[in-house]
């Protein structure tokens, strides 16, 4: 059974922006969901709900994930236009 996601922040256009710019950086190194998730150690299916704007992500597992795609923060924020 799937548990909805009621967060109030759940697709605002940041959250949006975001998980695109960090598809975006993880296809453009070729890494599956499951390759980020295992660097970063997150949970698959979490990074997915990131990449969709699904979450709220806080700012320690933004980076761990940025640090698994080689990037940084704040290039990832310019990337998103944050």
């Amino acid at each position: 059974m799937r548990v909805p996601n009621l967060s109030r922040h759940r697709q605002a256009p940041a959250l949006i922006a975001l998980g695109t710019a960090i598809r975006e950086a993880r296809e453009a190194k070729r890494m599956s969901q499951e390759a980020l998730s295992l660097a970063a150690d997150v949970d698959v299916s979490y990074v997915g709900r990131v990449e969709r704007g699904d979450n709220n992500v806080a700012i320690l597992t933004l980076l761990k994930l940025t640090t698994a795609l080689g990037t940084s923060l704040e290039e990832l924020a310019a990337s998103a236009r944050l």
